[in-house]
């Protein structure tokens, strides 16, 4: 069976407003696969990333996006538990074609059922900010009253890590536009930072009145990683969630600090089946801490499917932390 399906494909530009409406044929269902029929699409950095030369598998005539949220419409033979018409969110597989369309195949094992009390759009913002918040949460155990920093703190996995941190009973600072600080303080946050001010280091240290971090999540670059790794104590954690840490940035046996490297998109390529189950048990649980009002998404920009290379663009220039979702009618 092929269907015929609407879809924004990319043509090696980095510009997403050079994205094409385009349509496309699916093709017949491998046995581990499902077809979704798009309800919602997530829009994400990574997407605008990807096109600017991130996405090495990548060739012209690709379909951007990660996040969606949809209805089953036809299982491969291995899927048949799972039931036509119900409703499930989706992280994809960067290397294969993405969720800026109307259908899309997903490897079975990703599939997230979504709660009959939260929304689409909800649930299409959900996977990848949320998830890589969670492995970024997991990271560094036994966290009740422990001092932890999250560096950007205002995006939308930073936003929902702190608030993970802030239930498990974690002392949390963050870095932050002054934007963001009220939000983060109703939150639970003990302090804010303006990551603007070069001295805010220098603030937080005051802050802690001599007092060392036991753990730090850093959400803008491996070199801001890298330089809030002195703030750490005796075997802190230093988790790298934007890019990498290609080298230690503190002398061999001294503080003796764990780098923690977090890669959601890696989970397709080398996660196990077991790996899949759990983030897919955790991911169901966070969407239902989220239905309950449990935890808080950012708010989220309604636009159209036919406007998403518009509103990526806005995404693009613009880093305030907006959350963009594409609706399908």
């Amino acid at each position: 069976m092929f269907i015929e399906t609407k879809a924004w494909s990319w043509n090696g530009s980095e510009n997403p407003l050079d994205l094409v409406l385009t349509s496309h044929q699916i093709e017949p269902l491998a046995d581990h696969q499902v077809l979704i029929e798009n309800r919602a699409v997530g829009l994400n950095p990574v997407d605008w990333k990807l096109m600017s030369g991130f996405g090495k598998d990548w060739k012209q005539g690709q379909i951007p996006g990660v996040d969606g949220m949809g209805v089953v419409v036809a299982v491969g033979k291995n899927m048949r538990h799972i039931r036509i018409g119900s409703r499930y969110t989706y992280h994809t597989d960067l290397r294969f074609h993405g969720s800026y369309s109307h259908h899309i195949v997903v490897d079975g094992r990703a599939l997230i059922a979504v709660p009959d009390r939260l929304s689409s759009v909800s649930a299409a913002s959900f996977p990848c900010p949320v998830l890589t918040a969670w492995q970024a949460f997991q990271k560094a155990p036994n966290l009740a009253g422990e001092r932890v920093l999250v560096s950007g703190a205002g995006g939308s996995v930073g936003s929902i890590l702190t608030q993970l941190l802030c239930n498990a009973g974690a002392k949390v600072y963050v870095t932050a536009s002054p934007y963001h600080h009220q939000n983060l303080h109703q939150q639970g946050v003990i302090a804010t930072f303006d990551y603007h001010d070069k001295k805010w280091k220098s603030h937080l240290q005051n802050y802690l009145a001599g007092q060392s971090l036991y753990a730090a999540y850093d959400t803008v670059s491996g070199k801001s990683a890298s330089n809030i790794a002195p703030l750490l104590g005796f075997y802190g954690h230093l988790i790298c969630i934007q890019d990498r840490i290609e080298k230690s940035p503190l002398p061999a046996f001294t503080s003796s600090i764990s780098l923690h490297e977090i890669a959601l998109a890696s989970t397709h390529a080398f996660g196990s089946d077991q790996q899949w189950a759990r983030l897919v048990q955790d991911g169901h649980q966070l969407l239902n801490q989220i239905a309950d009002r449990k935890l808080s998404l950012q708010p989220i920009n309604l636009v159209q499917f036919e406007e998403i290379p518009e509103a990526l663009s806005r995404l693009k220039q613009n880093n305030d932390g907006t959350k963009y979702v594409a609706c399908i009618d």
